[in-house]
Order: structure tokens, then sequence, then C-alpha cells
């Protein structure tokens, strides 16, 4: 590939495990030693509870035994470390014998959809508004209504998401409030179904764009007042080329590899909030799921989420890293890896 060679690859191969290792260790080490001792909470209520039923005790040893919780830290650690990189999460605590896979995983997709869909607006909806911001020959009317849009990138995702609760829920009844479809509309790949999930997933949507809207815009002018004076554009100008052929492919395509880097670095930021939004909405996603498994003190669910937030988190940067090559011909690893 273009830019890139194999020794610069494995490279970011070896960091991109690194990460994902430092972050499964903590995530292992985390509720084991944060004040309050989930583990220790569950294990003391599984106590107290056994203590008047008959063989209470051996039932309790029995459920410690099998999760492992009575062997030394570090051998639960190394325990930890091997099922996870078989991908084996282990079961619930709280819904024994259920899986931890088995139960996250319909969450998956909806996490999955919801923060793709909205990422991808916001980022096109920025790139957009902050180019016209930028351009000179954008319209007056234009540039006097995009920056209404960016008032709302003050208020985080959860505040913002309450405040169109109460207005296009609650109060105007608009939207729904919660959820993620109709109970009563069966699933399936058709239209009312298709329709009915998007209609309930306007609200989560809606808060995340809009928070991040200004966020991409403003960084979007920044980087456009600077391709705007490069010499290449005032070539392009003096050859006569029409005005939006210049604005979009000498000023945009050229100004956005490095909003679409920092696309992959925010990523983690834009997960946290859809995190709590779907706990706001109810929405079943992997937020809704963590906030149900740290109610239940359910700590194997707790550290498969977080796994698996961490691990796409890390490979998304990683996949950006790997094609900026292609997105930017200015940018060559080569010379980097070997020098």
């Amino acid at each position: 590939m273009r830019g890139l060679n194999v020794a610069y690859i494995l490279k970011r191969l070896g960091m991109f495990v690194f990460v994902v290792f430092v972050a499964t260790s903590i995530n292992f080490l985390i509720p084991r030693l944060a004040p309050g001792n989930p583990i220790g909470a569950i294990t003391s209520r599984m106590a107290q509870a056994s203590s008047g039923i008959e063989n209470g005790q051996a039932m309790f040893e029995a459920y410690r035994a099998r999760f492992g919780l009575d062997q030394p830290l570090y051998v639960q650690y190394l325990v930890y470390l091997k099922n996870t990189l078989r991908l084996d999460l282990g079961y619930s605590l709280s819904s024994y014998p259920a899986g931890v896979w088995e139960i996250i995983q319909p969450s998956i997709i909806w996490t999955l959809g919801l923060v793709t869909v909205s990422v991808l607006i916001t980022f096109v909806l920025g790139v957009m508004a902050g180019a016209l911001l930028a351009w000179k020959h954008t319209p007056g009317a234009i540039k006097f209504f995009i920056p209404f849009t960016m008032i709302f990138a003050a208020l985080p995702y959860y505040l913002l998401a309450l405040l169109l609760l109460f207005a296009l829920a609650y109060g105007t009844k608009i939207f729904p409030f919660s959820g993620s479809h109709n109970s009563s509309i069966p699933p399936g790949l058709t239209w009312v179904y298709i329709k009915d999930v998007a209609y309930h997933a306007i609200l989560p949507s809606l808060s995340i764009i809009l928070s991040s809207l200004g966020f991409w815009a403003l960084n979007m002018r920044g980087l456009m007042v600077n391709t705007i004076g490069e010499d290449y554009m005032l070539l392009a100008e003096a050859k006569g080329l029409k005005k939006a052929r210049i604005l979009w492919w000498y000023a945009v395509r050229n100004a956005i590899p490095s909003q679409v880097t920092q696309l992959a670095i925010t990523l983690g930021h834009v997960v946290s909030g859809a995190i709590l939004v779907e706990i706001i909405f109810a929405y079943p996603g992997l937020g809704y799921m963590l906030y149900m498994a740290i109610t239940n003190s359910d700590y194997t669910v707790i550290q498969g989420i977080t796994f698996i937030l961490s691990v796409s988190v890390g490979l998304a940067v990683l996949i950006v890293d790997l094609l900026y090559p292609r997105l930017d011909p200015r940018v060559n690893y080569v010379a980097e890896s070997t020098g």
C-alpha cells in the first residue's frame, strides 16, 4: 500500500495489541480494587442469603468456585486473560447460567446502528457547514444561519437528550420517549419495522448530532482557512474553474483528511456520550446494558461491554491510521519506519 511498509504495519498492530492488553488489564482490576469492592458485595449478599438455607454455605462456596472467586487474584487475572484471548467472556453473575455474549450480543447491533449513523451524519454536515463558513463565495444568508447550529455544542449529550425528551416526547408527543421499536410490530426486514426503528432512533441520534455538529464545523473551518491560501487554490482560480469545483474538489478534498483522523480519535468520546443517551432513552444498546449491569453489580457483563468498547475504539484508530496515506498522498510512513 502506498506510503506504508510491513515494518510500520507490524509496529501499529503491536501498539494496538498493547493498548488492548492495558485496557483489558485495567478492565479486570477496577471492579476488584475499586472502593466498595463490587465483587465482595455480591459474595457478601449471597453469603447472607445462604445462611438461612439448608446447605446454603456449600452452595455459596460452589458459586465462588464456579466463577474462580476462590482463587488468588493473580490466578484470576491469568484465567481472565486466557479466556479473553479466546473471546470467552464468561457467564453473567446476576443472570447465570446466561453467558455474557448471550446478553450483550443483541445490544451491539443497536449501538452500532445508532452511533454509526449519528457519527456519519454529524461528520458530513459538520464538514459541509465548516467549509461553507470559510468559503468567501458562500451566500450571506447561509453564513448567517449556520452558526446557530453550533449553539448546542456547548451542551453535553445527556443534557441535550433530556431537553429533546421533554420538548419532543413528553411535551408535544411527536416522538416516543423510550425504547427502540414498537413491541407490537414483528421484527424483520420489512418497511414497517425499519420505519418504526428509525422513528424511535430519531431523538437519540439527534442529541448526538446536535452536540457534535459545532465541533466538526469549527474544526473544518480552521482547516479550510489554511487550505484556501495554498498555491494550488490560487492556480485553480486563475484557470477559471467553477467555484463549486474549487470548493469541493480542491479546498475540501485537501482539508478533510485531518478531519478523518480526528474522527477516529474522538470516537471514544462519542461512544461514551452515546452510553448516557441510551440510558436516558432506555435504548437497548450497550450503554443501557452497561447501566443495568452496574445496577445489578454484574461485573462480568461490565467487563465484557467495556472490553468491546475499548477494542472497537482502538480498531477504529488503527484502521484510520493505516488508511491515511490513501487519503493524503503527502503522508508517507515508509520513511518514518526506516529512519
